[in-house]
């Protein structure tokens, strides 16, 4: 169980450290929030919530590739918000 712990902080520390690098940025640019920065943060928040409930779910078979699944997409959608975080 303390894997599950850990998976769960894992996805809190890094989408949380992405929404703060949205706001580093508007801060340090513009000094208030843009559509695309909300987008971000939103999007940020809707693969928070999706990979929670991953992490919930009872039903699953194999339960150590199906962790390993959701460390590779937190991965995944960790390094896409920071390459869209990149283009602004």
């Amino acid at each position: 169980m303390a894997n599950i712990k850990n998976l769960k902080k894992d996805i809190n520390y890094v989408l949380g450290d992405i929404i703060e690098a949205v706001y580093l940025f508007e801060i340090s640019t513009t000094g208030k929030p843009t559509t695309e920065t909300n987008g971000l943060i939103d999007e940020a928040i809707a693969a928070f919530d999706a990979l929670i409930t991953k992490v919930n779910a009872k039903n699953v078979e194999d339960k150590k590739a199906h962790f390993k699944q959701i460390n590779v997409e937190l991965e995944q959608t960790a390094n896409q918000l920071i390459a869209k975080i990149n283009e602004l």
